[in-house]
């Protein structure tokens, strides 16, 4: 039963030779097939773009000023809550829109449910969905860093890794620091520091104090406008010879009061005013303390000055901001602290990078012994799968080798390498001298197909990974791509018949030329087109009666096992 369906629409306008296209993607196992040179990786370049791969110039179709990727998608649990985090989801549940434009220029912009974000956002988004398997992955396969990356990447506990490369990049950062420490220049360091610190305290550097500092300058500086609009607003508010605030509120009071016994809704109207009268005279009382002690001290302002102009210069010369003179001034004391007291901090730092490589000795041993475990686990089971596909006498065993005295790295100090044997009875060899580039090609697809199983992304795209395989073995290839989209959502650009009858949907690419431009599409087929497509793809353009019988006997296999 297929139960995942993550990508469900994809939009391409003027990508490549794509000028217009709207595609449903259904689940389980989609194929995609077309002649030689119809362009049927646009679907899969485009679903890369759209996640973030680099774009260029050469994704738009020629002659138009942009080119626009969208993806429709129904997101799974841990993609949410990574776009919630972002604040990036919609209020439309776990709905997504992902959108990428590319101008003619090659520059580009990306968007999620309408939001901009940057490409590395999108690629990031991408990690969670889709693993695409290319046509040539099995060579990069043949490097010994992407043997251990697959190896550990099939882990069920990625946290033994993780805290080798976290103790890793403390123990790196104590090495640093221990070297920043001491030198040859320790004593030309030492040197600066002291006239930098000893230049820095002859000020009050405290943050209070800065803020201080600004607060008196502002205020001596616009003293004469405080006193005149302190002043105004004092005649305003209580002036015997003119109508004031305060004699308006009185004058109101007494005639309500006058009238109170009249109306009992007066009460509150009064006690309002009374109120109102007490505040103001409370804020005269302040207002006539505050030009009482106010001011204009053209000397006092003079100092503040001269301050304030020595510390931006002081600021200048040590380039940063005025603000962050304190935390430059902790910072250089911080720093000649550590230099005149060298050997006690450089002691320090010895006895931490030694606890600091016993626990990465230790947690570098752990991570040995997973792998060792894992790669036992995984070599079998890319053992059965090779002789599914053909290789009878193919073993395939990982080797995990601790280099010892290997200084610390992120990774671990293993080497992993790939031992293939393909003949019973001979010893297993290095991949790259074993296998044939057929053998390497069925070695490499077993090797995906293992640990896509082990993937948690949804969305698994194989671009014609079955190049070099044939027959019999071809249609178990077909098989196994089938029973993965039972558990995901799979795309397989595929040239050979046997995989593609094996398909839930056909997608057909093809390539016209009108008006003196090429425009490739993409079509899904029904089921009578899927006969005609498999007969093509068995006997050439010219379908004969016994390729389309053929065709179909084969699609009724396939839907019947």
């Amino acid at each position: 039963e297929i139960i995942i369906k993550v990508l469900h629409y994809l939009q391409i306008e003027n990508f490549a030779i794509v000028e217009q296209l709207n595609l449903h993607i259904n689940d389980g196992l989609t194929i995609i097939t077309g002649e030689t040179g119809a362009g049927k990786s646009i679907l899969i370049d485009a679903l890369s773009l759209v996640l973030g791969e680099k774009a260029d110039s050469n994704a738009v179709r020629q002659g138009c000023e942009t080119a626009q990727v969208n993806a429709t998608f129904t997101l799974p649990t841990d993609a949410v809550a990574w776009l919630q985090e972002k604040d990036l989801m919609s209020g439309s549940g776990n709905e997504c829109l992902v959108r990428r434009v590319i101008n003619h220029n090659g520059r580009s912009r990306g968007y999620i449910n309408d939001q901009h974000v940057s490409v590395q956002t999108l690629r990031q988004l991408g990690e969670y969905l889709i693993d695409i398997h290319g046509q040539h992955a099995h060579q990069s396969l043949l490097k010994s860093d992407v043997q251990r990356k697959l190896l550990d990447e099939i882990s069920e506990d990625k946290s033994v890794l993780e805290e080798v490369t976290q103790i890793y990049e403390h123990w790196k950062s104590l090495k640093t620091a221990l070297e920043n420490l001491g030198g040859e220049d320790r004593e030309a360091k030492m040197t600066l520091l002291r006239y930098q610190v000893q230049e820095l305290e002859e000020f009050d550097l405290t943050t209070e104090a800065l803020s201080h500092l600004e607060s008196e300058y502002r205020r001596l500086a616009h003293a004469q406008k405080l006193l005149e609009n302190s002043q105004e607003a004092l005649l305003l508010l209580d002036n015997e010879e003119t109508s004031s605030t305060l004699s308006s509120l009185h004058n109101a009071s007494h005639l309500l009061e006058e009238v109170q016994q009249h109306d009992a809704k007066l009460d509150s109207i009064i006690t309002f005013l009374e109120n109102a009268i007490i505040q103001t005279q409370e804020a005269v009382g302040e207002l006539r303390h505050y030009l009482h002690h106010l001011d204009i001290d053209a000397a006092s302002l003079h100092d503040v000055q001269q301050q304030m102009t020595a510390l931006q210069d002081i600021a200048r010369k040590h380039r940063v901001r005025f603000v962050d003179l304190p935390a430059h001034f902790e910072e250089l004391t911080l720093q000649l602290d550590e230099l005149e007291n060298y050997e006690e901090n450089a002691n320090r730092l010895e006895a931490e990078l030694i606890d600091t490589l016993d626990a990465y000795e230790e947690a570098n041993e752990a991570l040995h012994q997973q792998r060792v475990q894992t790669a036992q686990e995984l070599g079998e089971k890319m053992t059965a799968e090779m002789h599914k596909l053909g290789m009878p006498g193919g073993h395939l065993v990982i080797a995990v080798r601790a280099v010892e005295d290997a200084p610390p790295a992120a990774t671990g100090t293993d080497i992993v390498e790939f031992l293939v044997t393909t003949n019973v009875g001979h010893a297993p060899k290095p991949l790259q001298k074993v296998a044939s580039g057929g053998e390497l090609s069925r070695i490499s697809l077993a090797i995906q197909v293992v640990t896509a199983q082990n993937s948690g992304v949804p969305i698994l795209v194989f671009d014609e990974v079955d190049v070099g395989i044939g027959g019999g073995i071809a249609e178990i290839v077909g098989q196994l791509l089938n029973h993965l989209g039972q558990q995901r959502q799979v795309l397989c650009i595929t040239h050979l018949a046997q995989v593609a009858c094996q398909g839930n949907h056909h997608l057909q690419v093809s390539k016209t030329f009108r008006e003196e431009s090429t425009h490739a599409n993409i079509v899904a087929l029904s089921r009578q087109e899927r006969v005609e497509e498999v007969a093509r793809m068995l006997g050439g353009v010219e379908m004969t009666s016994q390729s389309l019988a053929h065709a179909q006997e084969m699609l009724q296999r396939s839907e019947t096992e």
